[in-house]
């Protein structure tokens, strides 16, 4: 197969997978099977597009193709099942040919199916580990060896955890619909934090050799856009989308040539990318227009945008920040929040203050393995003068730092204080 024409179909699947599983799940009502028939439609275009040319409406020849799979399988039983009797009218009344119509538009409420789907999986039966497999899976339309790829996991174990959820799912009998309003608000938070996650593993890696996994990042945005397209009137859904638009348009500034990361302060922000800015920024009026009150997203995307306005690092409102995370933490207290808030005191109020706040939280044991932390209270060390101790800190964060550029900066800190406390 020619390779322009094997990336066609490969983007194609990307930005369709959804769409045509999402259509199979509601006629055949089996989130497992309905992959599989998408996945054997997927081989016989592989087969015949790059022959017969790809088609106008890629999705619909898809999930034509993926429902005659259906009649055909069903028919081929000796004995009548249940499903047979339940699926086969209703899929016999859309089977029209054995050749299907590439012009034909499948007449179902697309946007509805796949944001049932997207609840589906990230239902609360299933493990976080397996919401986000699934959701790359059948959201993000990436293979198994895609997904283990991107989290540094054996391919076995993510089509093992695939496949369990799949067949938790359906064993439990997870119905194809949109929460109810009153469950709504818990599961729509659950779903941005499986994106939100995704996002995160991308934007700072936690293991591994590279800074940044643009790949992951690229996806957990296309997906957080899906979100706002489907649900335009929840304002965290805008919200998550402007924080990982405005956290992306920095990714060329944020490692050097070398590939090691750069520091916020010394990033060229001429290298942010504006456009991404201009597109996190109107997501970000948008959540707010629809005045309801701030989520925790919408909250993180504001502190976000301080930082996209300013031209410089000096330019940085850090006193608006501090009041962000006040009102953050309000919201949503954790740890990691708080640590954050102390770096913004720091920059508005000084370290002295902020380093109080820091020594606080070296008894939280929730942060015991988190590498920011003493690297956090090194970099308040350094400016309060205490070089010696810094040097420690420094240390002390890169044996518990996963990715192996941050272990390196955080060596060459720990030996820049150690030779500035022995000068």
């Amino acid at each position: 197969m020619p390779g322009d024409v094997a990336r066609t179909i490969d983007a194609i699947w990307r930005i369709e997978s959804a769409r045509v599983v999402a259509g199979l799940v509601r006629v055949v009502n089996d989130v497992g099977y309905a992959e599989d028939l998408a996945q054997d439609a997927l081989v016989i275009a592989l087969e015949k597009w790059p022959r017969e040319g790809i088609p106008d409406n890629p999705a619909a020849w898809l999930t034509k193709v993926a429902r005659n799979l259906a009649v055909d399988r069903v028919r081929r039983e000796q004995n009548l099942t249940r499903k047979y009797a339940v699926l086969a009218p209703d899929l016999e009344g859309q089977r029209r040919a054995a050749t299907p119509d590439p012009d034909e538009v499948v007449e179902d409420p697309v946007g509805d199916d796949v944001l049932r789907l997207v609840f589906v999986a990230c239902h609360p039966v299933l493990s976080r580990d397996a919401q986000v497999a699934l959701t790359l899976r059948m959201i993000g339309g990436l293979s198994t060896d895609e997904i283990a790829r991107a989290f540094l996991t054996p391919s076995a174990t993510v089509g093992q955890r695939i496949s369990r959820a799949k067949r938790t799912l359906s064993e439990a009998q997870v119905p194809f619909e949109i929460p109810s309003a009153e469950e709504l608000p818990a599961r729509l938070a659950a779903v941005l934090e499986v994106v939100y996650l995704i996002f995160n593993e991308g934007y700072s890696a936690s293991s591994g050799d590279r800074v940044i996994r643009d790949d992951l990042c690229g996806e957990a945005m296309r997906l957080g856009r899906t979100l706002s397209a489907l649900l335009p009137r929840e304002p965290e859904a805008y919200g998550l989308v402007a924080l990982m638009e405005l956290q992306a348009s920095r990714f060329a500034a944020r490692v050097d040539r070398n590939g090691m990361p750069v520091l916020l302060d010394d990033q060229d922000r001429s290298r942010w990318d504006r456009t991404l800015i201009r597109h996190g920024l109107g997501a970000l009026d948008r959540s707010v227009s629809l005045r309801r009150p701030l989520g925790p997203y919408t909250l993180q995307a504001a502190i976000a945008a301080c930082h996209a306005r300013a031209a410089r690092a000096e330019d940085t409102d850090w006193k608006r920040i501090v009041a962000l995370y006040d009102a953050l933490s309000a919201l949503n207290p954790s740890p990691v929040v708080s640590l954050n808030r102390a770096v913004a005191v720091s920059r508005a109020y000084g370290p002295a203050e902020a380093l109080e706040a820091v020594d606080a939280l070296r008894q939280d044991p929730r942060l015991a393995s988190y590498h920011l932390l003493p690297s956090v209270r090194a970099d308040l060390l350094v400016r309060v003068g205490r070089d010696a101790e810094a040097a420690r800190e420094f240390e002390s964060a890169a044996r518990l730092a996963g990715n192996v550029h941050d272990r390196r900066v955080l060596m060459e800190l720990a030996a820049a204080a150690q030779a500035r406390a022995e000068a």
